[in-house]
Order: C-alpha cells, then structure tokens, then sequence
C-alpha cells in the first residue's frame, strides 16, 4: 500500500469514528421505540419489529445505493401487515415478505426503480396520512384501555364508550407519554435524546415507581421467540396480490425516501435500482427471519443526515447496536408498558397526517387527490384507497392533458382569439362555441399557444378559417410553440411533442421583422427575409411586406404576448430588489444593446448610457452629476464589483472631436469630457492593425475612460483594496465582435476558444 493511498484510508477510518459512530448511536436510540410500536400497530411480534430493524440496518444499509438511508419497519406498511396476520397468520406473513423480496430483487434487476417515481406524491402522502389516521384511531382505545375494533368506522363508534369509563392508570400514562413527546422537541437543552425514547423510558419508570396496573412488553424469549416463514393457504391470486402490494409499498416508499436523502448530504448520489435490490434482499432475510417488511424510513433517514452520517458505516452499526441491545437487555424492555407504546402510535399517526403536504400539493391542484386516497384507506381499506387516488390522478392528468382554453376580446375593429393548451376532439366544442361569436367580415388576430393539435381540432379551425375569409374577413395567425396549424395546411407530419417556444429573430429591428399572416405563404417571406439580410431594410428588393415597419406599441404588444409570459416569473421574484454585479457605462448608439452583447438578462447589469461613453473627472468643468451619481449608487448602494466601460466602432462622438464639432451647443458642451481622450489619443503611435485614426481613437477613448474612474475617490479607495475591477471593452460592430481591451496598451485581447 502506498503512502497516499495509507493517508486516504487513515482519512477515511478518521471519518467514520468522528461521524458516522456517534450519528448510529442517535438512530438507534430512534430506531428502538419506533420498530417496537409499529410491531405492535402491526399485530405482530415484538420480536419481529427489532429483527426488520437489525437487517434494515445491516443487509440494507450495507447493499443499499444511499450512503444516510435508514431502511427498517415503517409506519406506512403496518395497516397492510395487520390484515395479512389477521387473513393469514404471521408465519404465512412472513413468506409473503420474503416473496415480496424476491419481487423486489428481480426488479431491481431489471432496473426499474425511476418507474417507481412516476407515482404521484399525492398519492403516496395520501396514503400514509390515511395510514396515520387508522393507527390513531386503533391505538387510541389502547390508550384508553380497551382493544380496538377491526376497522377505522367501527373505531370511531366505539370511542364515546371508551372515553366515558374510566381506565385510570391507562389514560394517565398515556397521556405522560404523548405529553413528554409534545415537549421534548422544544427544549433545546433536551433534544439531544430522542423524544420516543425519553418518553418511553420516563412513562416505564412513574409507572414502576406509583405500581400502576399495566400491560407490559412480552419480549421473555428474544429473539428465539420466532418462528420460521410458513406457505400462506388461501387463494392464490389474493396471496399473489398480497405480494406484490407489500413489494410495490415498501419500494415506492424507500424510492421516495432515497431520492429526499439526495438533498440532506452532499456525497454521492443514490443508486435507485441498487437501493431497490437492496430492498428485495433485506426483505428476503427479514422474512425467513421472522421480521417485519422493511422499506426506507424518512425519520431516521433524516435522523441519520442531521446527526452528520458521511458513509454507510452509520446505517450499518445502528442495525448493529439494535442486534447488541436485543440480545444482552431484552429485559429493559419488558418494563415498558404496552399503552405507552400505543401513545406513541398515537402520535405518530397523528403525525403522518402532514397538512403540510396537501398545502404544498393545492398549488397543483392536487389535493382532491390526497384527500381521496386518505378517505379511500380509512374508509375501505389500503389497497383500495391506493387504487382510488391513482385513478384520479390519472384522470386529473388526461384532464390537464386535454385542457384547452378558448379566450375572444374585441380591441376597436379588430378581434384577438388565444387558443391554449391542447387542442383536441375535446376541446372542439368550446373553441367552435367562440368562434361562432365572431361578427363575418372582421379582422381576426390567432394566436395559437398550443402544445398539441389532433385532426379534429384542426378541421373545426380551418374550416372556420376558409367560411371567415370567404365573408370578407381577415386572420392573422401567429403559432407560439410548434406550428401545428402551418403542418397541417402544408400536409407535413405532426409529431406528438412539445417544441420549445418560438421567438423568431427578436433581436432584429423593427424594419427587418415582420408575422407571417398565412402559414402557407411563409416559404416565401423566408425569402424575403433573405433578400432583406442582403439589400437593408432600405434596399431595392424588399418586399412591400417588409416594408412595414411596426411602431412602439406594436413592439410592446408583441412583448406582452410573446415574451411577457415567460419572463413574468423571474420579474416577480425580481420586482422588490435589483441586484446587478456590473455598473455597464456603454455609448447611446442605437447599435448597441448591452444585454445582447454581453449574453445577459434582467437584473445582471446597472447600465448608464450616454453619447461617447464618457465619464466625466471629478474635477472636470463643466460639472457632471448624472454619470457621478450613477457610480456613487451603483457602488454604495447596489454593491457592483465591476465597472465596465464599452466603446465601439465608428462612434459619431469620437468623429466629432476629430472633426469639428457639430453646430449642436449643448453636444459640443458635452465633448468637452472627451478631450483627454483626443490628446491621449494624439500621443499613441499608430498600429498595424488599426482600421484608420477613428477606430483608434474609439479604442483609446474607453482607456481613458477607465483612467477618468480612478478620478472618483470611492473607485479609487476600491480599486486599490482588490475590492473592485475595471474592464475596458470595444465593440466591433461590423464584425459583431467583442474585445476586451488591455489597460497599458490598448491592443485587442483573442477571445477565448474552448479546446
């Protein structure tokens, strides 16, 4: 072993002792109460919960593709596990685990795990908030002191009568439970021990202590209390159900607790095929165990990242210290008292009803969803609250997917129609309902935001189009995204995908832009844009079309409806504070367009534009306060660490100081600031790349410029303490090429070519 590859191990081993073994110990201090509580919720072994645990742990964690996943008993699984005990006993549960490892095993083998994603959340926090709410409710007569009923309805009936006897001893301990587990949390000092064990612990010393009659944890033989797996006798379609519901639960919900792990560490990313094989075999030796189905659990899986796990290690030696604390003071845990953990239960059931979650979801519109799947399990049972909210999900999105909008307004003499979402048979209907409400002999403007367009929605438009124009109207169609309309006319095929959206040369000026009216001639405006890009806006050859030049409102109208929409999102988040990096001091030629030479958008760049590109000294007479203030507030204010000058070609400024300056009195007043410019540009040789004396003088200008900013105290004090850059750049505008000007001598700077 080499001296490198020693200290890397040495840094490794380092690691895990410093992390990893102190975050185990907080797992498994976790792990202990919830895997026992939900062997209890499960009707089934104690035992059996602290075996899912110790293999979650070990065979998972070790096997598994996330480094800080915690697999072991859950929650979500132990309403589906009490009524496979109930319909098959526990030995014939446990085959049926092991089979649904198996199950999970050749899936993951096949590597479909990211299929498992396409579940929508809704459904699966639905599920397990209906899931909470049958465990409350059954451990709730626990509490109080009796048994629970074998179904949710039957529960709530018998609550009345469970609540008017008095069982003393069990309703004060669980209420001590669930008390401690309310305050725990929120004492700082405190939260170092998990909250289920102190609480657990507290409630089984005051009950030891003031003798209270209790039921107790039966734990007497350890582990050798279990039996081996046993075939289930039955129907085998209802086992073979049974299977691969139990391996589809328990891998959904360790794919969703694997990829939120993703985000509470910053090693490696998750395996998700891996994590699911891992999953099949640590089912596989659960179940021949005689333990609990294991999946991924998201409270000890975030136990596990908060506690600073880095590796695997931590998983591992939680399952461990579990096997270690099992097997050496099982008679600790017979002290507990069984309505204890049926408090507990409690809690945690009430937990698992995250109304955080259906809030997050209403955004979507999917709480219907959440709420449907959550009724469906209390109500009826799990599987078939599972199958409820998948079914409107699917529905919802055939819905989405079909949806179609169908806006008319009337703007003076014209008509404008938007037509958004998908255009199908279903939405014909409505758009022939608006479009019939359109007087004949009207000016039409279509614009189609469309993301889909079957046959039949595009028979109902063109149709409508020909009956229009044949009554003496007009339809100007523009197509937003994918030009479904324009494929169809010229009898292109269509492809069934979204097109990015469509902003077809929105740098050119106005005289070079043009919409193309009909789909069908639009081979020939191509042409004329070709022959426009050769002659000019003002050549021979441009077409009467073309020739049209759209004024300002027009402009802003095309940004409402063509750009607006896009950026309207980041312009919100925007709308109370800008935070530029650059103070952009550029000329006001109307060539110039700072944020597409520089590849920038909104907010990037704090921009003073004047004629010349001039910043005025300090002590320059006449006295300048426009560019001084833009500085003072760019730099004490907004924070800019850069202050970039940019000059360019053929400035008319910089021809008016070598030439005599226009009879404009306020423009001669203001070159004045560019006479240090014109002499520093008389005492710098002539080069061989200059394009001529103009050129020179332009790229001159913007060194002097940058010399002038020096001239202002604040940027001096910065530029010094390394604290603010000043860049000089040209603009080539007949190259449309950028330079960035060297400082000592102001020759142009390569680009930088990636190799």
């Amino acid at each position: 072993m080499t001296q490198s590859s020693q200290a890397s191990s040495k840094r490794y081993w380092g690691s895990v002792l410093q992390h990893d073994v102190p975050a185990s110990l907080v797992v498994f201090l976790v792990a202990v109460p919830l895997s026992m509580g939900i062997a209890v919720a499960s009707g089934a072994p104690i035992a059996a919960g602290l075996v899912a645990a110790v293999v979650g742990g070990v065979v998972a964690g070790a096997l598994g593709g996330s480094v800080v996943q915690v697999s072991g008993p859950a929650a979500g699984l132990s309403l589906v596990v009490a009524q496979l005990v109930h319909t098959y006993g526990w030995r014939a549960t446990c085959m049926i685990t092991l089979l649904a490892g198996l199950l999970q095993l050749l899936l993951g083998a096949f590597r479909v795990a990211k299929a498992a994603l396409g579940v929508s959340p809704a459904v699966v926090h639905g599920m397990l908030a209906g899931v909470g709410v049958v465990i409350a409710l059954s451990q709730l007569h626990i509490v109080l002191g009796g048994k629970p009923q074998t179904s949710a309805f039957e529960n709530i009936l018998e609550l009345p009568s469970q609540i008017v006897n008095n069982h003393s001893h069990a309703v004060l301990v669980g209420l001590l439970t669930i008390g401690i587990l309310l305050v725990w949390s929120r004492v700082p000092r405190l939260g170092k021990v998990p909250a289920p064990l102190a609480a657990l612990v507290i409630a089984a010393l005051t009950a030891a202590v003031l003798g209270w009659d209790l039921t107790r944890v039966d734990l007497s033989g350890g582990f050798s209390s279990l039996e081996s797996p046993l075939l289930p006798q039955g129907d085998w379609h209802a086992i073979a159900g049974a299977v691969l519901l139990v391996a589809l639960l328990a891998g959904v919900e360790s794919l969703l607790t694997c990829v939120a792990s993703n985000r509470q560490h910053d090693g490696p990313r998750a395996d998700l095929d891996r994590e699911l094989a891992a999953q099949g075999v640590a089912n596989v030796v659960s179940g021949a165990l005689g333990g609990l189905p294991v999946s991924g659990v998201v409270v000890r899986t975030t136990a596990n990242a908060r506690a600073g796990a880095r590796s695997r290690w931590s998983t591992v030696l939680h399952g461990l210290w579990v096997l270690l604390f099992t097997a050496g003071f099982a008679w600790m845990i017979a002290l507990i008292p069984l309505e204890a953990l049926a408090a507990l239960l409690l809690f945690i059931g009430v937990q698992m009803v995250n109304l955080g979650h259906a809030r997050n979801l209403r955004g979507h519109r999917e709480m219907p969803i959440y709420f449907v799947t959550m009724g469906g399990v209390v109500v009826i049972g799990l599987a078939e609250g599972v199958a409820l909210g998948l079914g409107l999900a699917a529905l919802l999105a055939l819905r989405r997917l079909a949806w179609t909008s169908v806006v008319v307004r009337q703007a003076g003499d014209r008509w404008r129609v938007v037509v958004t979402g998908s255009l199908t048979f279903l939405g014909v209907p409505r758009l022939a309902e608006s479009l019939a409400t359109i007087p004949q002999g009207t000016a039409v403007e279509l614009d189609l935001n469309l993301d889909f367009m079957d046959h039949a929605g595009f028979e109902t438009l063109h149709a409508w189009r020909l009956e229009h124009e044949r009554g003496g109207g007009t339809i100007d169609i523009d197509e937003l995204h994918g030009e479904w309309y324009a494929a169809a006319v010229s009898g292109a095929r269509m492809l069934p995908a979204r097109t990015p959206p469509k902003h077809d040369r929105f740098w050119l000026p106005w005289a070079y832009r043009r919409r193309v009216v009909d789909p069908v001639r639009q081979a020939e405006s191509m042409c004329a844009y070709d022959e426009m890009c050769e002659n000019g806006p003002n050549g021979d050859h441009v077409t009467d079309q073309a020739q049209a030049v759209p004024d300002l409102l027009q402009g802003t109208r095309e940004f409402h409806r063509r750009t607006a929409p896009l950026v309207r999102p980041l312009l919100h988040r925007m709308a109370r504070k800008q935070t530029p990096s650059h103070l952009f001091i550029t000329c006001a030629d109307s060539r110039i367009v700072p944020n597409i030479i520089t590849a920038s958008g909104p907010g990037d760049l704090f921009t003073v534009r004047n004629i010349g590109n001039l910043v005025p000294r300090v002590s320059s007479a006449p006295p300048d306060d426009s560019v001084s203030a833009a500085i003072e507030y760019a730099l004490n204010v907004l924070e800019v660490r850069t202050i970039t000058v940019c000059g360019h070609s053929g400035c008319g400024a910089m021809s008016a100081l070598l030439s005599e300056a226009p009879d404009l009195p306020a423009l001669r007043n203001w070159l004045r600031h560019g006479q240090q410019s014109l002499a520093r540009f008389a005492a710098v040789p002539e080069q061989d790349d200059d394009a001529g004396p103009l050129d020179r003088l332009c790229r001159v200008n913007v060194i002097q410029q940058l010399d002038n900013l020096e001239t202002h105290p604040l940027v001096n004090e910065l530029v010094r303490a390394g604290k603010l850059e000043l860049t000089g750049l040209y603009f080539d505008i007949p190259a449309a090429r950028v330079h960035v000007l060297e400082r000592e001598h102001f020759s142009a700077v390569p680009e930088l070519r990636r190799g």
